[in-house]
């Protein structure tokens, strides 16, 4: 196992060394904690690690005696010298041969290792295989609209399955230009380097999308991004969370395109469903499945589960009707198995589909809506309430930054809907805008669906990516354990 840790100009060399010697590939995000790094290299078997040496001191130092398994830590750029047990990634790469005689590869050949956090507190490794490239490949002709003469930008970090099998791979096997960028975000320097570089395809995260929205509200003179000249950008998709319906709206006002919202997971490698450039696009929805991707909504029991039947799903009848999201298995990026746990893997799979744990709804269209994640979905006075349509309408209030909705236990309803509220410059934590805002979910969404409660929490828990962890939320009001946070802000 050949792990990569860190943003440095020599992870391309390292993604492509690793994958042409045959071994297997492992990023991680270089904003984890030294517990969360070391228990990923245990659990994946670790024999290798690139990274920096300030990185090295920071999370793995003190605990590669924990990690017996890791054989050879290289280090890119200076301070090998000065760390005992690691060697100089350059001075390596110079004393290298010229030729390389790249070994055959079958399709079924493990390549890729990528880490998804789970509940438990113990991480999945999702395992993908050499024959994964056709899938990223092919999608991101499809689902991104890649052409030869691009210059695209994936500002998913490298670290996570989106930077690798978008920010890397794809692009690389498409031949065009990529531009990578390691600093954080910041609005401005966004807007240059999209201007400055000719971005003419961007593939970003809504959270990201929410910020430059706060940054340049639709209903303002759009000083910021009209400095900048983004007259080569054709091309605008986002990943990552549902994507609201007001962003693909604040995206055609302010910088004259539409978002085009995308769907996938960890597990299935690639783009499954998609707003295609060629189709209109329905604000709120994911899309529709990819060329040669089977796509169902299976029926679920009382209890939020999928139904069974003597091992057989059910599937829903007619459009509109909320179920689990099921994939028919056979893609090329699916993954193949959670690594040293077959017994997740195969609860996974139900009558030869593949769950996703997803809730939906497909329109009379074949477009697919997202509603929430299965152990998301609010139970309240019969109703199922998905916790994106509520943080989706209370989003479009002018006072709201950021929102988390989740079910708080009731005697009598079962759950109530409560959402946690962070407040947009200016705005006043008031009982006057508290009233209002539950006023202004009612008017949108109607009584059985609004929230109930409101809290307003400036310090929402977010992953480092941006999206607010509704477990956490729902762990911290009903004194539940909080699992797996190594993905958390503020916990590097």
């Amino acid at each position: 196992m050949f792990t990569l840790l860190g943003r440095c100009p020599e992870l391309y060399t390292s993604v492509l060394g690793t994958l042409k010697n045959t071994s297997v590939l492992c990023p991680l995000f270089s904003a984890f904690g030294p517990d969360p790094v070391a228990q990923r290299l245990r659990l994946g078997d670790a024999k290798v690690l690139v990274t920096t040496a300030a990185l090295y001191r920071r999370k793995v130092g003190e605990r590669r005696a924990s990690v017996p398994e890791l054989k050879h830590v290289l280090i890119v750029g200076p301070g090998a010298e000065e760390l005992p047990g690691t060697a100089s990634f350059d001075h390596l790469m110079s004393e290298a041969r010229d030729t390389f005689t790249v070994p055959a590869t079958a399709p079924e050949d493990m390549a890729l290792l990528h880490f998804t956090s789970g509940t438990t507190g113990t991480p999945k490794g999702a395992v993908h295989v050499h024959e994964a490239v056709v899938a990223h490949y092919a999608t991101a002709a499809y689902a991104l609209d890649l052409h030869p003469d691009d210059v695209y930008w994936c500002t998913a970090d490298p670290g996570w399955v989106t930077g690798m099998s978008y920010g890397i791979i794809a692009p690389l096997v498409h031949g065009v230009t990529v531009v990578v960028d390691e600093g954080d975000y910041n609005a401005r320097r966004w807007y240059r380097i999209l201007a400055e570089q000719h971005v003419t395809v961007w593939y970003t995260a809504p959270t990201a999308l929410r910020m430059l929205m706060r940054a340049t509200p639709r209903q303002g003179p759009y000083d910021l991004p009209r400095s900048y000249d983004l007259s080569a950008l054709r091309f605008i998709a986002s990943v990552g969370e549902p994507l609201n319906p007001e962003a693909i709206v604040w995206g055609r006002d302010v910088l004259g395109l539409p978002v085009h919202d995308n769907w996938w997971q960890t597990e299935t490698g690639s783009i499954m469903i998609a707003n295609f450039a060629a189709c209109e696009i329905r604000p709120g929805s994911m899309g529709r499945p990819l060329p040669g991707v089977e796509a169902t909504v299976l029926k679920r029991d009382a209890q939020g589960r999928v139904r069974l039947t003597d091992g057989k799903v059910a599937e829903v009848e007619g459009p509109g009707v909320e179920g689990e999201l099921a994939l028919r298995p056979g893609w090329p990026s699916m993954f193949r198995g959670y690594l040293h746990d077959d017994e997740r893997y195969e609860a996974a799979f139900a009558d030869g589909w593949y769950l996703t744990g997803e809730v939906v709804r497909r329109d009379a269209d074949g477009w697919y809506w997202f509603v929430g994640r299965a152990d998301d979905v609010i139970k309240s006075a019969g109703h199922l309430i998905g916790p994106f349509e509520v943080e989706s309408a209370l989003l479009e209030h002018p006072a709201v930054a950021e929102v988390g909705v989740i079910g708080r236990p009731d005697p009598v309803a079962g759950n109530v809907v409560k959402a946690f509220v962070s407040l947009a410059h200016g705005a006043e934590p008031t009982p006057e805008l508290k009233r209002e805002l539950l006023s202004f979910g009612r008017r949108r969404l109607g009584p059985a669906v609004a929230p109930k409660e409101i809290s307003f929490d400036q310090n929402l828990p977010k992953t480092r990516s941006g999206k607010v962890m509704r477990r956490l939320l729902r762990a911290r009001e009903l004194g539940l354990p909080t699992g797996d946070v190594s993905t958390l802000e503020g916990t590097a």
